[in-house]
């Protein structure tokens, strides 16, 4: 059991006790994961688990009712696909019938006739009233026969062309068959010539209607060099016959072009925003069943989104959590209490919270205003006011909210140009600021944000194939301000971070080392000796913490501030008195006792009421821990000797009050201060003895359990008493005394001779 100051046993339920407790409360750490569940699950939630409303069908709606995210409207869809095929009218094609050859069969089949001597020109009349009407239907169906199956003709359109020609198949007069067999070989030449020549002219054009071209026969036959009436007669008629229609209906064109027409038909879509019911409206079936397919039911709303995002949420935070503990375990001087998640929670939720007023702001005049979101400002914060391992994963965290929280549109999940820009601006903020020591670093990082974040945002536009140059401008813009809105909110809540949770932060730090702050003001002109040893003892503590892995920079600048209580009584204190006499020659040795011992209260005091950081003030509280005073005990002893009393006192009443150090920087600034102070009394001190004053020191303070309350290791306090030496012999290299040859040979050689 713990004892008080008192020796009675401490109150372990006593409210400082039950304050303090928290901060490593495992009830506490599992309470903080679940609100960190919950800002996870409440920040997407919004973007991927639509509202739901209590609707009847026929009834009617109370609200207006949007669509929580863009969707196929299926049936809107179909109409207008069935629309654009309807405007698609009736296709035709052309069939190359080649009707001149058709022509020149004829007038080959007369030419043959009316050479054969044997058949009377009765016969002839009666071979040619049947064969040349024959002719036609013959090269109609050796046309077909030749081209079925091919790719040219489809065997729909050789079927409507076939049915077509036969429909519009010239009759010949009858008196014309009694004129064919009275033309001479010479005359039926000339006759193939011009028939050719016109049918080839008067079908060279798209033709439905045969009747059309037939018309013009007459008047080209008649400018033709034929001279005779009955050869133009006969050519005319036999043109007529020969001229078919070459344009039909091609029913599989047609049905492929309304095919395509649908399908280049663009979905009709309801837009996220899009009022799907308006109030006051009546629920039909169709707007039921669509209400339905969106998940707006809540007599049967679907559950699984609400799954989907609770798993996100959980692995979100195991991943913070684990990563944070697994860099934890990698730098044990630096073990995370509920404090150090409780400022993560925050600033996560701030981060979150501009997200979304960001993403209130978008519409479709400025449809690229979620680059404004200053998604850089928690990593920022979390490198700053905690470290970089958790600023890594937080940037990786923020990448993944800002691609959701931002994706108005909702296509996907996650929006790629979002989360590509998130991750650009969250580690460049990274890199820029993890090593600020000033304010102003903090604004520089701001800039690296702004450029490196425009360059993003350029490149995503630019790659679309016609980039909108108002829309580029406007994105650059946004991301640009979003750079120097980051730099301006990090330096609003970095004092309210520091403030409320006491954390000190490199910045802080660096400005508190700054001479000019008052109480160091103080310590120089009141107490210049003990200045002047303060900031040795920094040098001293800073390369021994970073040796060990503890915080260097908050040991340099405790060791500046932890003999400030001297300045109540400097002249109680050797440093400062400069050859004078010493007042404690005069004085009974417990009350010079008391003034040393003061002046660390006194300075824990003078800190409290400069507001300085709890980490500040316990270096000057602990640095000396319960130490005892061994001078003045035994200048106290003898006495009481020499007088032959008995002491009134005990072992206590020359200790330190403590507590001891509670941290290895406290710790740390302690051994430092004694083995400044120690180094700094010897005249010429040698290297061996630098050794035996550091070891002597560290080891009587492990035998006085002075490390007992910190997480101090004896591998690292002989890493500590090393790197002292070695900073030690640096700074005082002009007055350390090195072994001669001499003694540095007689020292081999007593090596050698010992067995």
């Amino acid at each position: 059991m713990s004892r008080n100051k008192s020796g009675q046993p401490s109150n372990p339920l006593s409210l400082s006790g039950a304050a303090a407790g928290w901060k490593h409360s495992a009830a506490m750490r599992w309470l903080l994961l679940l609100l960190f569940v919950f800002l996870f699950y409440f920040s997407i939630a919004p973007r991927l688990v639509p509202e739901t409303y209590d609707i009847t069908l026929n009834g009617k709606s109370d609200k207006d009712i949007k669509a929580p995210r863009q969707e196929l409207d299926d049936k809107a869809t179909l109409k207008a696909q069935e629309e654009a095929a309807e405007k698609v009218g009736p296709i035709y094609s052309i069939v190359a019938l080649r009707n001149e050859a058709l022509i020149n069969e004829i007038f080959t089949r007369i030419e043959q006739l009316n050479l054969d001597d044997q058949i009377t020109e009765a016969d002839k009349v009666d071979i040619f009233r049947r064969v040349i009407p024959e002719r036609v239907e013959q090269y109609i169906e050796n046309f077909v026969a030749t081209n079925s199956g091919s790719e040219t003709y489809s065997a729909g359109l050789l079927e409507e062309m076939e049915q077509v020609v036969l429909s519009q198949t010239y009759s010949i007069p009858e008196e014309t068959f009694y004129k064919i067999p009275r033309l001479t070989p010479e005359q039926l030449l000339e006759m193939r010539t011009i028939g050719k020549e016109v049918v080839r002219k008067l079908t060279s054009e798209s033709l439905t209607q045969a009747e059309t071209a037939r018309t013009k026969v007459a008047e080209l036959v008649n400018a033709s060099s034929l001279s005779l009436k009955t050869e133009r007669e006969i050519v005319q008629e036999l043109a007529r016959l020969a001229i078919l229609p070459n344009k039909f209906y091609d029913k599989k064109a047609t049905e492929d072009a309304k095919v395509e027409a649908k399908q280049n038909t663009p979905p009709v879509m309801i837009k996220q925003g899009d009022i799907v019911v308006k109030a006051g409206q009546v629920i039909t079936e169709d707007i039921y069943e669509k209400l339905d397919s969106m998940g707006l039911l809540k007599e049967r709303k679907n559950y699984l989104p609400q799954l989907g995002v609770l798993l996100f949420a959980i692995i979100f935070t195991l991943a913070l959590y684990g990563y944070g503990e697994l860099t934890t375990v990698a730098s044990a001087a630096h073990k995370r209490t509920n404090v150090h998640w409780v400022m993560l929670l925050i600033t996560f939720g701030l981060n979150i919270l501009f997200m979304h007023l960001v993403a209130l702001t978008h519409s479709s005049e400025w449809p690229f205003v979620g680059y404004l979101a200053p998604i850089a400002m928690g990593s920022m914060l979390v490198t700053l006011l905690l470290d970089l391992h958790l600023g890594l994963v937080s940037s990786f965290l923020f990448t993944l909210l800002a691609s959701i929280i931002l994706n108005v549109e909702q296509e996907h999940v996650f929006d790629f140009h979002y989360g590509f820009v998130a991750a650009v601006v969250t580690f460049t903020s990274i890199l820029a600021i993890h090593r600020a020591s000033q304010r102003s670093s903090i604004l520089k990082a701001g800039i690296m944000v702004s450029l490196f974040g425009s360059v993003a945002v350029l490149a995503l536009m630019l790659v679309n194939p016609e980039p909108n140059r108002i829309q580029l401008i406007q994105s650059v813009i946004f991301m640009f301000s979003s750079g120097l809105l980051t730099a301006v909110l990090v330096i609003g809540l970095m004092p309210f971070f520091e403030v409320t949770f006491g954390i000190l932060s490199a910045l802080k730090l660096v400005e508190l080392s700054n001479p000019n702050h008052p109480l160091l003001r103080k310590l120089l002109t009141e107490t210049p000796g003990t200045y002047h040893h303060s900031l040795m003892v920094g040098n001293l503590s800073e390369a021994a913490a970073e040796s060990v892995g503890a915080n260097g920079l908050l040991c340099r600048v405790g060791s500046f501030y932890h003999d400030v209580g001297k300045t109540k009584r400097p002249l109680y204190f050797i440093e400062n008195q400069n050859g004078a006499g010493n007042p404690h020659d005069k004085l009974d040795p417990k009350v010079s006792a008391s003034i040393i011992i003061a002046h660390a209260k006194d300075g824990a005091d003078m800190l409290k009421m400069h507001k300085l950081p709890k980490p500040i003030r316990d270096i000057a509280e602990q640095h000396h821990g319960t130490t005892l005073l061994k001078y003045f005990y035994y200048k106290a002893v003898k006495q009481a000797q020499e007088q032959g009393v008995d002491n009134e006192w005990t072992e206590d009443d020359y200790r330190y009050p403590g507590p001891k150090a509670q941290s290895k920087e406290a710790a740390i600034v302690g051994i430092a201060d004694c083995v400044e102070a120690a180094v700094r009394s010897l005249n010429h001190p040698k290297v061996e003895q630098i050794e035996d004053i550091i070891g002597k020191i560290i080891k009587e303070r492990l035998d006085d359990h002075q490390y007992n309350e910190c997480d101090l290791t004896l591998r690292e306090l002989d890493k500590i008493a090393e790197t002292l030496k070695e900073t030690v012999i640096g700074m005082f290299h002009s007055r350390i005394e090195y072994p001669d040859d001499k003694e540095v040979k007689k020292l081999r050689d007593v090596k050698e001779i010992k067995p």
